[in-house]
């Protein structure tokens, strides 16, 4: 017990010599926002911070070119992530700065003390969450194998022991229709617009008559080129979400025959394409939050479970990860409570004061949850038994 205190201590130590040098890369990152498989400056500048903190890490890990991976150690082995993608328009407004630096301190604290813990770490840059699924490429190609548990931590505005994530898919609808000029000839005309339209008044109806934990947003890509021109293509990027990816499967059907239902009213044709990469619901592995929520309570914060008064409700490929190997995606406060993170204030507060000291505290319960992780085989057993229990859908890929 002795010696797992000592590596306890050796941990915070290591993170803390860190600290200021993690602050500094989650502001460069949070001052170059990079879209979905853009990332070449995060994933970069991840990879030398780490080098000069002494580990090297892999670029273009399992075929992702911005993706990246490392492992340390000989024994049980905890996967930390890093996710660093931006929001178009809004830039991190959804605070993944804040997951790499956490998480690469997190990573390289590990590292540093894995062989005499008796354990490994596998350091896992994940681009693209916001809508690219990174992590399901990357597990298509085995980044998530062998591990005894994977965690990341995600910033909200408030400290919550999960995300409430549920199943998605991303759907494309291309209406068809025929050109005309809209005063001299509209008869000889059908309007891909009019049937986008209808289809997604189809939509906006059928919402009424879905399950309250389900949801469907979509916006309008293509409306037509010139207000004379009777418009030949509309086009639409729609998000279909359930509860998980069996409940999503009928409720993608009904979405379908709404927006079928448009092209029909106005003589048009319609296709569609489904994302190659559905994300699947969350599930969080109790024993892992527990631990988790322990360590964070030492360092001044309660972590809270997600309920009717407050929840953060969204999709996310770690959903996937979950399904494979026993997982955790808590959410740390950077942001007054009520803040909602996929806004541009939310973005201001990912290079707060607050944001800085959750990198430093985030690191801190990883690192802390995964050295009990390799040190104490009544909870991995403990783990091991709440994922099976948990029924996960080994499909999901």
């Amino acid at each position: 017990m002795d010696d797992v205190v000592k590596l306890r201590e050796q941990l915070i130590q290591h993170i803390d010599s860190m600290a200021s040098d993690l602050v500094a890369l989650s502001h460069d990152i949070h001052a170059h926002p990079e879209l979905n498989f853009e990332e070449h400056h995060a994933s970069e500048t991840l990879c030398r911070s780490a080098s000069q903190f002494g580990i090297e890490l892999e670029r273009g890990a399992f075929s992702v070119p911005t993706a990246f991976a490392g492992e340390v150690g000989d024994g049980p082995c905890v996967g930390v992530i890093c996710e660093y993608d931006a929001l178009p328009g809004i830039g991190h407004g959804c605070g993944h700065n804040v997951i790499a630096a956490a998480g690469l301190g997190a990573g390289v604290a590990l590292a540093r003390i894995a062989r005499s813990a008796g354990g490994s770490v596998r350091i896992l840059g994940t681009p693209a969450e916001e809508g690219g699924g990174g992590k399901v490429f990357m597990a298509r190609a085995g980044a998530f194998e062998g591990l005894a548990a994977a965690m990341m931590v995600h910033p909200a505005d408030e400290d919550l022991a999960e995300i409430s994530a549920i199943a998605v898919q991303q759907l494309f609808v291309e209406y068809h229709g025929l050109e005309s000029h809209a005063a001299a000839a509209p008869h000889k005309g059908r309007n891909a617009l009019d049937a986008a339209v209808l289809g997604y008044m189809g939509v906006a109806a059928l919402r009424q008559h879905i399950r309250p934990s389900e949801r469907i947003h979509g916006i309008f890509t293509k409306a037509g080129d010139k207000p004379n021109i009777v418009p030949r293509e509309a086009a639409m990027h729609w998000y279909i979400r359930s509860d998980d990816t069996e409940a999503l499967k009928p409720l993608k059907a009904r979405v379908l025959a709404a927006l079928e239902g448009g092209a029909s009213a106005c003589g048009c044709s319609m296709s569609h394409t489904w994302d190659e990469t559905p994300y699947a619901d969350m599930v969080t592995n109790r024993s892992l939050i527990d631990t988790y929520s322990s360590y964070s309570s030492t360092l001044g914060r309660t972590v809270h479970e997600a309920g009717s008064d407050h929840a953060v409700v969204g999709s996310t490929d770690m959903g996937n990860v979950s399904h494979l190997v026993p997982s955790i995606h808590p959410m740390i406060a950077i942001a007054p409570r009520g803040t909602a993170i996929h806004t541009a204030e939310f973005a201001s507060h990912a290079v707060s004061q607050r944001a800085d000291q959750a990198i430093i505290d985030g690191a801190k319960a990883m690192a802390l949850t995964a050295l009990d992780v390799w040190t104490n085989s009544s909870l991995r057993q403990e783990v091991e038994d709440d994922y099976r229990k948990a029924s996960p859908d080994r499909t999901v890929l």
